[in-house]
């Protein structure tokens, strides 16, 4: 249904997310008669809150204790369906929502909405890519960058909106309905706030559940996440697109044959780009990229225009990111690897060369047996265990068949991981940040992560170039 045209509105959290959809609100006096923030538990003014206050918001810190009655809520990401602030707020609104879900209702047109474990950002920023490389307005908002709120009000007309949506914000989704959704993946993630796996997975499969006939579903009919829901995806008048580097066969299909990314759709097959002429690497990212080039030419994007774009998309930062060389040894960031998936993906963008693999950080406590297995299998020479979670890497992977193959060594923090590194490597080979863990144990977020180690990175090749 859609937003009163009045409202009370109550906003949780007083982070980007909550103080864009406030910041909306003020500029709306017309939609929206009183708005309230609440902090939360262990929040403190600030001086955008404080400005907020200023500008007539009323802002309530240091309590999850829900006061008044509202017709609807915004509740920040990070605040669980499942925690005693958010059942407060649902006591006290007629509604209780994501701010994505907010942000579509106030401009439900031409919405394509990306999901899944890793890949995400990837993914967005390649589709609104594409899109804007065949001649059109395309706005990639959510987890990217922007809040979509934010941008409700600058869309050109025509635009699109490319969603990248995480589990939290679609857990509370219930009239978001993109043009085009896609699910990369599934794997276990965020537990805590979603108390299960099952429940993890079925907050991805809200995407799609106000999606029909005019729109695309696009899954990997090869991950076993997504197959083990694949009975939410499938449905009356549902279109599903099968991703795979194999040919599923489908009607609709995106896939690779004789090394050519190709997209198929009703039947008709469409041939892009070689995979060596892209500009990201790995398999996963073979899967990005015909996954944006699906949504791309079913919107009716120019094939030769889509094919285009591919070639000039490049690494995004902190995701298989090319730092630099130093002494013939190559570095990349992949910082944005934090959890085992990620990292085992990662791998795969180099399937010929000697890895030195750097993984540690805060431990997220995830199996790590079946994933040092996996490592020890593939082109990794090295491991560098550094961080708070050392001592477990470290345990596990001496332990797995194959561990007295490779060299094993370990380090306080990521600079000094690096420099153990360099040790282990042989010009040629590749040092790659892939740590599998979160960063606060060191850092502020992954993000701070990868600009250390680029900087570092810059700084040992400055040296090197000055000898």
């Amino acid at each position: 249904m859609p937003l009163p045209q009045t409202m009370s509105l109550l906003v949780l959290g007083q982070g980007t997310s909550g103080t864009d959809v406030v910041r909306w609100a003020l500029a709306h006096p017309e939609r929206v008669s009183h708005i309230t923030l609440y902090g939360g538990a262990k929040s403190a003014p600030t001086p955008d809150t404080l400005e907020l206050e200023r500008a007539g918001v009323a802002c309530v810190y240091g309590t999850e204790d829900v006061a008044g009655t509202y017709d609807v809520c915004v509740a920040s990401p990070g605040i669980s369906e499942f925690s005693p602030f958010f059942a407060s707020a649902r006591a006290h609104a007629t509604e209780v929502m994501g701010e994505p879900e907010f942000a579509y209702r106030l401009s439900p047109e031409r919405w394509i909405g990306i999901t899944g474990t890793n890949g995400k950002t990837t993914t967005t920023a390649l589709t609104a890519h594409l899109l804007e490389a065949a001649g059109w307005d395309a706005d990639a908002v959510g987890n990217i960058g922007d809040t979509p709120t934010s941008r409700v009000d600058h869309r050109a007309p025509g635009s699109w909106f490319v969603a990248e949506l995480s589990s939290y914000q679609l857990a509370t989704s219930s009239e978001l309905h993109p043009r085009v959704g896609v699910l990369l993946n599934i794997t276990p993630d965020h537990l805590s706030w979603h108390r299960s796996h099952e429940a993890y997975a079925l907050a991805k499969c809200r995407l799609f559940r106000n999606m029909g006939e005019g729109d695309l579903i696009i899954i990997d009919a090869e991950d076993e996440g997504t197959a083990a829901v694949r009975a939410h995806i499938d449905g009356p008048g549902r279109r599903v697109l099968e991703l795979g580097l194999a040919d599923t066969g489908a009607a609709d299909a995106a896939f690779v044959r004789d090394g050519v990314l190709t997209v198929r759709l009703a039947g008709a097959e469409t041939a892009l780009v070689r995979v060596d002429e892209l500009g990201i690497a790995g398999a996963h990212n073979v899967l990005n990229a015909l996954a944006a080039s699906a949504a791309a030419l079913f919107l009716g994007a120019d094939a030769a225009q889509v094919a285009a774009g591919l070639m000039t998309f490049a690494a995004l930062p902190h995701r298989i990111e090319p730092v630099g060389t130093v002494d013939g040894v190559r570095f990349y960031n992949d910082s944005k690897a934090t959890n085992t998936d990620a990292v085992e993906k990662a791998l795969t963008a180099f399937p010929s060369e000697r890895v030195v693999l750097l993984l540690g950080g805060r431990d997220k406590g995830t199996p790590l047996e079946e994933f040092a297995r996996t490592v020890l299998s593939s082109t990794v020479g090295a491991i560098v265990c550094f961080g708070e979670a050392r001592s477990r890497f470290l345990e596990v992977l001496r332990a797995t068949d194959g561990a007295s193959e490779i060299d094993l060594a370990e380090a306080d923090g990521l600079r000094d991981a690096v420099d153990v590194a360099r040790t282990l490597a042989n010009p040629g080979d590749v040092i790659l940040l892939s740590p599998a863990c979160a960063s606060f144990d060191e850092f502020s977020g992954f993000e701070e992560r990868g600009d250390a180690f680029r900087s570092y990175v810059a700084q040992l090749g400055g040296a090197a170039d000055a000898r």
